[in-house]
């Protein structure tokens, strides 16, 4: 009888990042790490408690003075090393995101491997020419650090809001105490790793994995944490202010958003409508600042569908670990029943389905797929018009003339991101400095990571990548002669 192989058992991880080695966990609770796409339990890691926390904070402070301290040269060895850990560990990294995420591997490898590096590597030029100090009149202003920074990240982009956290914290002088999202750990376990192999001071990087009611709650209320780093929703962000203002700690919060990508008449529709469908369904939609609202003037509004259904049919959900891949699943069986919701109450409220739907994708019984949807008849003040959905759902919303279409890019509780498209880029640009958000693509401009990206309103507090991503993380002090 021909032997079957056996099925690999998944890895059960006991241990946190804590004080520049790996030690047991003090918790006895663990946390299952699924496979999206065939729901499976890949892994395990710990449910960190709040001594966890308390364990990591404490080897932070003790490390924070003698790293802040430390000249930018010699941070910038060791950031270099980092830099270059996460450029030898790109295929691992992918791997890992496509295991624990369900990212194609055409998407993973440039954007969820990719990307960070590309990150780490602007922030080692950003400080290599960066002034700590400048002289305004008799004073001498220093930019120190912030001190203890707690890092808690999503899932979405689970390597990349890591390093646009941790890497520019540790440029800064600062300490850091890192809680990756409890779906997303196993690309944060490697990223300490890396960590642990470019030799920074013991303390001076923490990880420790767990729930965000337990140890996310714990780091961002924590006395001895100075700065409190999050990137999620709304709702947690407004946990996170709270918890944080009540000990009076600076907070940075990336949180969510409803863009609108606007276009113009004169555009040219076709690429317009079809950047916006990839935009969408890229990462399953799993991204705060894509451009869910697609708002095409009324003479345009029945090509526009037509454009964006038949674009959509081009994202076939199937294995991210394929090639030819382009659409994977949601991350977890809560989020697909979420998105499933949003588009059943899209229809309750009178829109139209043109493309996808609330059913499960044809032939994909295990996993947590969602169709990728285009939605027509779409009004401003709908459900799906207002609220982050999460998931590859476009809305297409008819405008009259300029002013309607600026009124309704402007009317929700977010302000992240959008995208004009004109007949030329200055139209655009007018049209652009009059949104309520934090940045806006002009003629399908490409995304820079040396950009400050973050949000207006409801969409969040600083801003991350860049100079501006390095500034959150220190603090001014002027001696004045």
């Amino acid at each position: 009888m021909e032997q079957q192989p056996q099925q690999q058992q998944p890895q059960q991880h006991r241990d946190q990042y804590i004080g520049g080695g790996w030690r047991p966990s003090l918790g006895s609770e663990s946390i299952p790490v699924l496979n999206p796409a065939t729901e499976e339990v890949i892994a395990s890691v710990p449910a960190g408690t709040a001594a966890d926390v308390d364990a990591a904070v404490a080897a932070a402070r003790g490390a924070a003075r003698a790293w802040g301290a430390t000249p930018p040269a010699q941070r910038l060895e060791h950031l270099t090393r980092l830099r270059d850990g996460l450029a030898a560990r790109q295929a691992e990294i992918t791997g890992t995101v496509v295991a624990e995420l369900g990212c194609p591997l055409s998407f993973a490898t440039p954007v969820q491997a990719g990307l960070p590096l590309a990150v780490a590597h602007s922030y080692i030029e950003i400080l290599s020419g960066f002034a700590f100090s400048e002289q305004i009149g008799n004073s001498t202003v220093h930019l120190e650090p912030a001190g203890v920074v707690a890092a808690i990240t999503p899932w979405n982009y689970p390597l990349h809001q890591i390093v646009a956290k941790v890497v520019p914290a540790l440029a800064a002088g600062c300490t850091v105490v890192l809680k990756p999202a409890e779906d997303t750990p196993l690309v944060a376990r490697l990223f300490a790793r890396i960590v642990d192999g470019a030799g920074f001071p013991a303390g001076v990087f923490n990880l420790v994995t767990g729930v965000g009611s337990v140890a996310g709650a714990a780091l961002a209320g924590h006395p001895d944490v100075d700065l409190v780093s999050f990137t999620g929703s709304t709702a947690v962000g407004r946990q996170i202010a709270a918890t944080a203002g009540a000990g009076i700690k600076r907070v940075a919060l990336e949180l969510g958003g409803k863009s609108a990508n606007v276009v113009l008449p004169g555009a040219d529709l076709a690429r317009a409508v079809n950047v916006n469908v990839g935009n969408v369904m890229s990462n399953s939609g799993q991204t705060c600042s894509a451009w869910t609202r697609l708002l095409v003037h009324q003479d345009q509004y029945e090509e526009a569908v037509a454009i964006a259904a038949k674009a959509a049919a081009k994202y076939v959900p199937g294995d991210p670990a394929s090639a030819e891949t382009r659409l994977g699943p949601v991350v977890n069986a809560r989020q697909r029943e979420r998105v499933r919701g949003y588009i059943e109450t899209a229809v309750r409220e009178g829109a139209r389905v043109a493309a996808g739907g609330a059913e499960a994708p044809e032939g994909l019984a295990t996993g947590f797929y969602v169709r990728p949807t285009v939605l027509a008849d779409v009004t401003a003040d709908m459900t799906v018009a207002q609220e982050e959905i999460f998931g590859p759902v476009l809305s297409v919303i008819a405008y009259r003339d300029e002013e309607h279409a600026l009124e309704i890019a402007n009317g929700t509780a977010y302000g992240l991101a959008g995208g004009v498209w004109a007949a030329d880029n200055d139209t655009a640009a007018a049209f652009a400095r009059r949104m309520d958000t934090g940045q806006v693509d002009i003629n399908g401009g490409r995304f820079n990571p040396l950009a400050p990206f973050g949000g207006f309103k409801g969409s969040g507090v600083g801003r991350e990548l860049g100079r501006h991503g390095l500034e959150e993380f220190l603090q001014p002090k002027s001696l004045q002669f």
